[in-house]
């Protein structure tokens, strides 16, 4: 089911240059803004997003979320999910919900819950297998239209300063930076090194000017290349050493980096704030399965076709019914 590395990225024949032009990445036109009225950031940070990204005005919904709660109950969350989809058109592929809370529906992640469906049954056995997903290693160009599915993602509201940040990070539209490295570590935490037999090859893709390294090592220290950044650690320190290049994606294997407001780990917020600028967690216990998380070989692979970080992290995932998907989602750092 995972396709070679090596084999993905055979640029210079006519099947693989088909291949690219289908999966070319999500276009503005695509997405729909969802802004919550109850949270002045949501309404600045949206507007903007509509603005650097001409998002088409019909694209956006606006809905109320008081108080900022962490979680939805199932009704909670059908009542939105049905006002919002009453909004869209069949054109709509990808749902970017602007705001941090909430980012969990009873045990799922809202996201997956958006975009695959509420997964009640997981509630009673968190540590099993979840509900698989069509879209794990596709290749899909419109998977509302091919799996009835519409992608799915947060964009943190804490900070306006910080939301624009991320925004601009995600604005490369062509592969313009330095070289660049995709950074992979097998660390001390041994059961959080489920996906690291998954972890590609170490080595240069010089179509792509990107160097894989794979290293044991607990963090990364002064790095200042980043492109990729995949550990295993409940706290993933020395973020505050290194540099992120525009839409370098970055994650941790670990049970509740998707409890974004929680304490018990590192939040995956900690990575956008890093300078990443896309992420995913967790929101509640997954066990270390590699099919909750994203795996690396598939994940590098479809972003390398120039895919936007929406579809390359939601690709990665077989099973993701907990894990929350944050940033910005049409970054596409390697769209030609």
């Amino acid at each position: 089911m995972i396709v070679g590395l090596l084999t993905l990225l055979c640029w210079h024949s006519a099947a693989h240059a088909q291949l690219v032009a289908k999966a070319a990445g999500f276009k503005a036109a695509q997405l729909a803004l969802v802004i919550n009225d109850d949270e002045p950031n949501s309404v600045e940070i949206g507007e903007y997003y509509r603005q650097a990204r001409n998002v088409p005005a019909e694209n956006i919904v606006h809905v109320r979320i008081p108080h900022r709660p962490r979680k939805l109950d199932a009704e909670q969350f059908r009542q939105l999910k049905e006002q919002i989809d009453a909004k869209l058109g069949p054109h709509i592929d990808a749902v970017l919900m602007v705001w941090t809370a909430p980012y969990a529906v009873e045990c799922n992640s809202i996201t997956s819950a958006y975009t695959l469906g509420l997964d009640a049954n997981l509630c009673t056995a968190p540590c099993g297998p979840a509900k698989p997903s069509p879209y794990f290693n596709a290749t899909s160009a419109h998977p509302y239209a091919e799996h009835g599915m519409r992608l799915s993602m947060l964009l943190p509201t804490d900070s306006v300063e910080a939301a624009k940040a991320l925004i601009g990070r995600g604005m490369v539209t062509g592969f313009s930076a330095p070289a660049a490295s995709a950074y992979y570590l097998t660390t001390s935490e041994t059961a959080r090194n489920s996906r690291a037999p998954f972890f590609p090859r170490a080595g240069v893709i010089p179509t792509r000017k990107l160097t894989v390294k794979r290293l044991s090592a607990d963090a990364l220290e002064n790095e200042k290349d980043i492109m990729i950044y995949q550990t295993g650690m409940a706290r993933v320190a020395k973020l505050d050493t290194l540099q992120f290049l525009p839409g370098a994606l970055a994650d941790s294997l670990t049970s509740f980096g998707g409890d974004l407001m929680g304490t018990n780990q590192m939040s995956s917020l900690r990575w956008l704030e890093a300078g990443a600028t896309a992420s995913y967690g967790t929101v509640t216990e997954p066990c270390n399965y590699w099919q909750k998380f994203p795996q690396p070989t598939v994940l590098l692979s479809h972003y390398l076709r120039g895919t936007s970080a929406i579809e390359a992290y939601w690709r990665s995932v077989a099973w993701p019914a907990q894990g929350v998907f944050i940033g910005e989602p049409l970054a596409a750092p390697y769209r030609r």
